[in-house]
């Protein structure tokens, strides 16, 4: 299992740092784990499973929009 800090996960979705927080304050984007103190990690599989979900979202709605 890969733990992600924050600065990674910002390069992998392109996410601002004040963005990742809001998102999961409303429950949109995988929370971290505590390491201690006030380190914390994200797991890298939920991270990639956040942008496959992504992914799927937007092929939807282009399927919803071609019919």
């Amino acid at each position: 299992m890969k733990l992600m800090k924050v600065k990674e996960v910002m390069h992998v979705t392109s996410l601002a740092r004040p963005t990742i927080y809001k998102y999961m304050a409303k429950g949109q984007f995988p929370k971290p784990v505590s390491l201690g103190g006030r380190a914390v990690a994200w797991v890298a599989d939920e991270i990639d499973d956040w942008i496959m979900q992504c992914i799927a979202e937007r092929d939807a709605e282009e399927e919803k929009d071609e019919q």
